[in-house]
């Protein structure tokens, strides 16, 4: 009898039913999509790592080409609004409609600032001379001999980051909406919480591989 009661609980899993390891449909979906999501920053991280060391002309130090404080700053930024989005997630959970709806929108406010920050960054980059082909000859960055590879690693990891960070609050945004008129489970809140986790641990390594290393 035991036997068959687990049989037929893997079969209610797994039969074409509700779901495996007791996740919904949508949970399972959204996993899915961020371990394919996460495949590609890592391919695009170990690119990265060999075109550096591939590259002919002397990298340059990454404290005489940005400012470290300020990326620290936008790191800072990133990871507090993923501490608001748990705690948006976790009022949800409860049945706390006011503090879910006030911390997805200090979540959202955080990314909007953490997008400001990045559009500053580039602007500041693209003065000095960076393209993406590389350095404009002539530029401060092309007398500091920067190699090509270098902004154009720059432009592909923070623009493809930039890309993400901008769906996810367009997805907070719609998600914030539907919450406030009350037409979207707690569900639909850690769904968005899932992925916003997911950009703000995706920026901690391209902070870490890329501004520090």
């Amino acid at each position: 009898m035991h036997d068959g009661g687990q049989a037929a609980v893997m079969e209610a899993h797994w039969g074409g039913g509700a779901a495996p390891f007791g996740a919904t449909w949508q949970k399972t979906m959204m996993w899915i999509f961020i371990v394919t999501d996460a495949l590609l920053f890592s391919g695009l991280l170990c690119g990265y790592a060999f075109l550096r060391q591939a590259a002919i002309q002397p990298w340059p130090k990454q404290s005489e080409v940005f400012s470290i404080p300020f990326i620290a700053l936008m790191t800072f930024i990133l990871i507090t609004s993923s501490m608001t989005m748990g705690s948006a997630v976790t009022a949800a959970r409860l049945g706390d409609h006011k503090k879910a709806r006030t911390m997805l929108a200090i979540t959202i406010f955080g990314g909007l600032c953490f997008l400001g920050c990045q559009a500053y960054e580039w602007s500041h980059l693209i003065h000095e001379g960076a393209r993406l082909t590389g350095a404009l000859p002539g530029s401060t960055l092309a007398a500091e001999g920067v190699p090509p590879v270098f902004t154009q690693a720059f432009f592909v990891l923070t623009g493809f980051h930039g890309s993400h960070v901008l769906s996810g609050l367009i997805i907070l945004i719609v998600t914030l909406v539907r919450w406030s008129m009350r037409k979207t489970p707690s569900q639909g809140v850690e769904m968005a919480g899932l992925y916003w986790h997911f950009v703000d641990l995706v920026w901690v390594f391209i902070f870490t591989l890329f501004y520090l290393l």
